[in-house]
């Protein structure tokens, strides 16, 4: 059973950075495609990054584009998600999610999703 464990979310000042990362365990990293979600309250999940298996390809929200980096560690079984310049709009609970069906961009494809962790931005 493959887990996903959220971590480095917190509070951080507008214009600041936090970096998430996501251990993957119980499976094998370069086996999936990697995604990360987020939700706002009262608001619907959407995406925001992903990384293919290998790395070679990634992409990107528009809204995050140029503020966020997805990167992956397949040695060491993490993904990360760098995040700067944090805006107020970026505050929401971040998800770490596995796929293996070559659809990145949507979370209904993904199988396997970790706990989530709170990102806030006060202005």
């Amino acid at each position: 059973q493959v887990q996903l464990v959220e971590s480095g979310g917190g509070l951080v000042q507008a214009g600041g950075s936090l970096r998430l990362s996501c251990a993957v365990s119980g499976g094998t990293l370069s086996s999936y495609d990697m995604g990360w979600f987020r939700q706002a309250p009262g608001k619907d999940r959407e995406f925001v990054a992903a990384m293919s298996r290998r790395g070679e390809d990634t992409y990107y929200a528009d809204s995050v584009k140029d503020r966020f980096t997805i990167s992956r560690d397949n040695a060491k079984n993490t993904v990360c998600l760098q995040m700067n310049s944090l805006k107020s709009e970026d505050t929401a609970v971040y998800y770490c999610a596995a796929t293996t069906s070559g659809l990145l961009l949507w979370s209904d494809e993904y199988k396997y999703w970790g706990q989530g962790t709170q990102v806030t931005v006060s202005s």
